[in-house]
């Protein structure tokens, strides 16, 4: 278990937020951030600090990126045509953990990471064990059959937490979805708001 992995809830605490949107955060009972000094009256943040914030939920949000591989994606999103920002979010939620995740295979993006890395997941008939693999239009991700049963698929697939969003169509009989289309920021069910533009601004400093 990374250290990342197994400090989730504390991630939640000091951003000040319910990332995840799951009902078991801390920050449903305390909004105030970890460690002896999370009880203090927070200052005012500045433009680099709300900037610093808003990459920081949009990074934590999606588990175990690095900061090396996360500024690697702003600058591919910086050399596409079109608005920067939605290019970052449609490289983010192309990602195979991300689309697992987003399919209701696995309770959270930790679980996804992990459930990926183990090679419970096929795309379009092949196995792939790489978590930063990037799912295509059209690509059908499945479940594969001898994993099908585990506790943990089962559980996600039955929670009312999260719902499949427009941009994918799953078949949970078959345990397989298709990415249908690369979404815009408008699109991703995100639990708290997302700013990438703010991301943008800080890699662009």
């Amino acid at each position: 278990m990374s250290k990342r992995h197994a400090s989730k809830y504390k991630i939640n605490r000091r951003l000040g937020v319910n990332l995840w949107g799951r009902a078991k955060s801390p920050v449903n009972i305390r909004e105030y951030g970890p460690g002896q000094h999370g009880q203090r009256r927070a200052k005012k943040p500045s433009d680099y600090g709300l900037q610093l914030m808003a990459k920081q939920k949009l990074k934590g949000y999606y588990g175990n990126i690095t900061e090396k591989q996360f500024r690697r994606y702003f600058a591919e999103a910086s050399k596409r045509k079109g608005d920067t920002s939605e290019n970052l979010i449609g490289i983010l939620e192309r990602r195979l953990d991300a689309v697992v995740y987003r399919m209701k295979f696995v309770p959270t993006v930790f679980a996804s990471r992990q459930f990926v890395n183990h090679g419970h997941v096929m795309v379009n008939g092949q196995k792939v064990n790489i978590p930063s693999y990037r799912v295509r239009e059209g690509d059908v991700v499945e479940v594969r059959e001898k994993s099908r049963q585990m506790g943990l698929v089962l559980d996600a697939m039955e929670s009312p937490e999260r719902d499949v969003p427009e941009y994918m169509s799953v078949d949970y009989k078959k345990m397989r979805g298709t990415f249908v289309a690369t979404p815009k920021l408008a699109d991703v069910p995100y639990p708290v708001q997302m700013e990438p533009n703010l991301v943008i601004e800080y890699y662009s400093r």
